[in-house]
């Protein structure tokens, strides 16, 4: 079975803003990360050996360090996304893939907040979280180390429900000799950088199972810049 591979040219691309793109003069803007439960720098070898086994439950997470969603403010406020899909994520010969989703709003968050946060979420993810069961309130922390994705370097907590800690790929992360990206993020992104993932967990009953996947070479961090809405 063949998947279509993507160049990091083509994760820009596919995740929404092209190369050349202009930014508007009023976005919202900040960092993103997410990790799943199968790998999305890899070769054809192992994520076909993942397809329908693996990868159908993602945590992704937005900090929006400047802007506003529908006329509400929410610099410095972060959301969080859980995600659970029949099929594996990302796979080119599921385009119809039910998704089932919890939320994981800033508990610094005004209730105005909440919900705009809510729905920043709900329009940079797309049909993955349409379908949300439930929403929570907890303290949410982002951080990338010097700010700078290209270091690989990043950690998320959600309260006690859901964390990421990633590291940069190396070398030593080759096994084929053949790994690309090969899938784009779950979120459209200005740019994207596949990262390591240390560890990648949720703990909540929302989605009715948990998982707690470390060690695979299965996040993104990237940058968003999207027009106010």
């Amino acid at each position: 079975m063949r998947i279509m591979l993507f160049t990091a040219a083509a994760v820009v691309l596919a995740a929404g803003i092209s190369l050349g793109a202009s930014l508007p003069a009023h976005a919202v803007s900040g960092n993103y990360i997410e990790a799943r439960t199968a790998d999305v720098w890899t070769g054809p070898c192992f994520a076909n050996g993942e397809l329908d086994m693996n990868g159908r439950e993602a945590v992704l997470a937005w900090k929006i360090n400047h802007g506003s969603w529908h006329g509400v403010d929410l610099s410095g406020l972060a959301v969080v996304g859980v995600v659970r899909t029949v099929h594996t994520l990302g796979d080119p010969y599921q385009p119809v893939n039910p998704a089932r989703a919890a939320l994981i709003v800033d508990s610094r968050a005004s209730r105005e907040q909440r919900a705009a946060l809510e729905g920043f979420a709900k329009a940079m993810a797309g049909d993955l979280l349409q379908n949300v069961v439930a929403v929570d309130a907890m303290p949410i922390e982002l951080e990338i180390a010097d700010g700078n994705i290209h270091g690989g370097v990043a950690r998320l907590t959600a309260g006690s429900l859901a964390s990421i800690q990633t590291r940069a790929l190396s070398s030593k992360d080759h096994t084929c000799g053949n790994e690309d990206v090969f899938y784009p993020p779950l979120s459209k992104l200005e740019h994207a950088m596949p990262a390591y993932a240390l560890a990648d967990s949720y703990t909540g009953s929302a989605l009715d199972d948990t998982w707690s996947s470390p060690y695979k070479r299965s996040s993104f961090l990237g940058t968003f810049e999207v027009p106010t809405e």
